[in-house]
């Protein structure tokens, strides 16, 4: 290993109030210096303090930017820098004789990476190094490709010569292995960022600038960020943003027409402008020649814009994977169906969840992936049909545009761009406002989705819309969600025609299923999604149950009475709306079954679980909305403290160990 050159870096050449603070690279003459007078930085430039020409470049602009500063000090200044790093490297290559081996290529790679990066962590053990770029600084992953041409970029610089690739390689092992045990553990982002209750948007620019959101306004900023962003291949720079700006700008360049439609492609893009999801799925259908892909690439040039905004539809989850810890928005295009494999993804995407995936040439490592992204994607039909999708979705339907209305791509794109800055400026000052006003939102009742509809709520106002507007649009749409659900789940549209004539029906999944099959004919049961068993039938149940309830049909799983106690299955219609989540029945826990469990206090000490429901899985949720009925019908419990209650149970379940709501004959 090469002696460090800068171990005897000299110090910082002051006098009085102006310091120049030097960062030499490598074993040469060249440094990125920064100028500052009375502790604020002035100017940052790289120079080759060897060459006249290069020194007297950088006194020209430093007498530019202080026009009272005597031209001979900084010249001074400049040549006791020379003569402290002649010395340094002097003394570098001293302790390199003495030791009697010349380094290594791969040790002059890691030295230049010890010198001139700082090496970090994340908390999946991936490794990253943040550099010094002239007046910037670039956060790179040590194996991406960048990183790589950087170290032979650098080693070319410095030392005139090139590596091989397994030099290169070895060297790279080594960073990796400084930043995972010795390096600091920090976040790294993909185009947003939070910190420090401040919101971070990537430009991607040439000078590593970001939009930093505070709750009194956003500005653009550059220079060394409080928070690292990564760039990967395909992510293109962002539009500056300007103010003074509509957000009825966007109106003419997307082809909706209700207004409920318009507030609810607005909402989903604040929604992708913070960090924190849950993110709703945006699903986007309609004939051909509606300009359905054209809307969701505007959308998505104003956050996220990339060379290839939208793709075609994942083969495996593996794909899935790369593409979001690639990118902010996850865009499909032209879908005919989408699997249940990537509904179920789909899922985890928009409200957390953790993917894992065996990691290439090995047999044992695996990579892991948690996090959060915004979805879109688009198709003729509502691709979107299993109900646990739909219910984090934002269906918006496009009609056809007549030929008299069409515009060509390049004038529709053309006229975006002239306004897209004041577009984007617009949608800054409401994230904003939602930062300022999202602690103060008090909703009466939190729907699906909740932190979603309280960060809109609070971000509205900023746009010039009445107060629930989009409480409005969004109870609006989840009807219809629910309606898809519906019409594309056979077994509940089943069971609403077995119903039809009759009040209430008892028994077992088995009895249900010989009932239902009467009902459907020989044609029906022939489909591929028409349950094939009993336990089959239950698992579908259980995921039409909260539409099912929506649409006035209370549907309960429960133990009977007998010596057996056999798992039972009571429907019920409901008059006048939607039924209760579980109803009333004499064999239903009570609702403070449950000892040492306080009212109005939920496990993590907050006073209530709707923000939380999102962290169940489709189960969980299910029992969680059955024991809401059981305590609101049974004990006369309020809802919140019902909802309250029913949390808690899960929760206590959970540590003890219980199954909630597992399938069964």
């Amino acid at each position: 290993m090469t002696a460090d050159t800068n171990a005897t870096q000299p110090s910082a050449s002051t006098d009085g109030q102006l310091v120049i603070e030097p960062r030499f690279t490598g074993r040469s003459f060249t440094a990125v210096l920064r100028v500052m007078v009375a502790g604020q930085s002035v100017l940052v430039h790289k120079v080759d303090l060897a060459k006249d020409g290069a020194r007297e470049g950088f006194v020209a602009k430093v007498k530019e930017r202080l026009p009272a500063i005597e031209v001979s000090d900084v010249v001074g200044k400049l040549l006791k820098l020379c003569d402290s790093r002649a010395a340094s490297l002097a003394t570098a290559d001293e302790a390199a004789a003495e030791g009697g081996q010349e380094p290594t290529l791969a040790d002059l790679m890691v030295q230049t990476a010890y010198d001139e990066a700082e090496l970090v962590h994340d908390k999946a053990q991936n490794a990253f190094a943040t550099i010094q770029i002239e007046d910037h600084v670039e956060t790179w992953a040590v194996k991406s490709k960048g990183f790589r041409l950087w170290l032979r970029r650098r080693l070319r610089e410095e030392h005139d010569r090139s590596a091989s690739a397994e030099a290169v390689n070895t060297a790279l092992e080594e960073i990796e292995s400084k930043a995972l045990f010795d390096g600091p553990e920090a976040e790294v982002f993909v185009r947003l960022a939070e910190h420090a209750g401040e919101i971070w948007l990537d430009l991607c620019d040439e000078k590593w600038q970001a939009v930093r959101v505070t709750t009194a306004g956003w500005q653009v900023v550059g220079g060394k960020l409080p928070v690292r962003f990564i760039r990967a291949r395909g992510m293109l720079p962002l539009v500056a943003p300007v103010r003074g700006g509509s957000i009825k700008d966007l109106h003419p360049f997307l082809n909706v027409h209700e207004e409920s439609e318009f507030v609810l492609l607005v909402a989903w893009l604040l929604a992708c402008l913070r960090q924190r999801g849950p993110f709703p799925v945006l699903s986007v259908n309609g004939e051909q020649g509606s300009a359905k892909s054209t809307l969701q690439k505007i959308l998505r040039s104003l956050v996220d814009p990339n060379s290839a905004p939208l793709r075609c539809e994942p083969r495996e989850p593996r794909d899935l994977v790369i593409s979001a810890a690639n990118a902010w928005i996850i865009g499909f295009d032209n879908l005919s169906s989408i699997r249940p494999w990537l509904s179920d993804a789909l899922c985890r995407l928009s409200t957390g969840g953790g993917f894992a995936t065996r990691e290439l040439y090995t047999d044992a490592a695996e990579v892991i992936f948690e996090s959060q992204r915004p979805v879109m994607f688009n198709g003729i039909t509502d691709v979107a049909n299993r109900s646990d999708l739909l219910d984090r979705s934002l269906l918006i339907t496009l009609a056809a545009i007549p030929e008299d209305d069409r515009r060509s791509e390049k004038q529709l794109w053309s006229e975006f761009e002239e306004v897209k800055p004041k577009i984007l400026g617009v949608l800054l000052d409401a994230v904003a406002a939602g930062l300022a006003g999202e602690p103060g939102v008090k909703l009466d009742r939190l729907p699906r989705m909740a932190d979603f509809a309280v960060w809109i709520t609070a971000c509205e106002q900023s746009l010039g819309w009445p107060a629930g507007t989009f409480l409005a649009a969004y109870t609006e749409n989840r009807s219809s969600a629910n309606e898809t659900a519906m019409e594309a789940s056979i077994v509940g549209t089943i069971v609403v025609e077995f119903m039809a004539d009759r009040p209430a029906w008892e028994g077992t999944s088995a009895d249900l299923l010989a009932a239902l099959e009467a009902k459907a004919g020989e044609k029906v049961q022939r489909r591929q999604d028409w349950p094939k068993s009993p336990r089959k039938l239950s698992g579908d149940l259980r995921r039409v149950a909260p539409n099912l309830r929506r649409a006035g049909m209370d549907i309960r799983f429960e133990r009977g009475t007998g010596k057996d106690r056999k798992r039972m299955i009571r429907l019920a219609k409901v008059d006048g709306g939607t039924a209760p989540a579980g109803g009333s029945g004499e064999n239903r826990p009570a609702c403070n079954s449950l000892p040492g469990l306080a009212l109005g206090q939920g496990p993590d000490g907050s006073d209530g679980c709707a923000r939380r429901i999102e962290d169940l899985d489709e189960d969980e949720r299910v029992a969680w909305e059955e024991r809401v009925g059981t305590c609101m019908n049974d004990g006369g419990v309020p809802q919140a403290e019902a909802e309250d209650v029913a949390w808690r149970q899960i929760e206590a379940r959970k540590r003890a160990g219980g199954n909630e709501g597992e399938p069964s004959e």
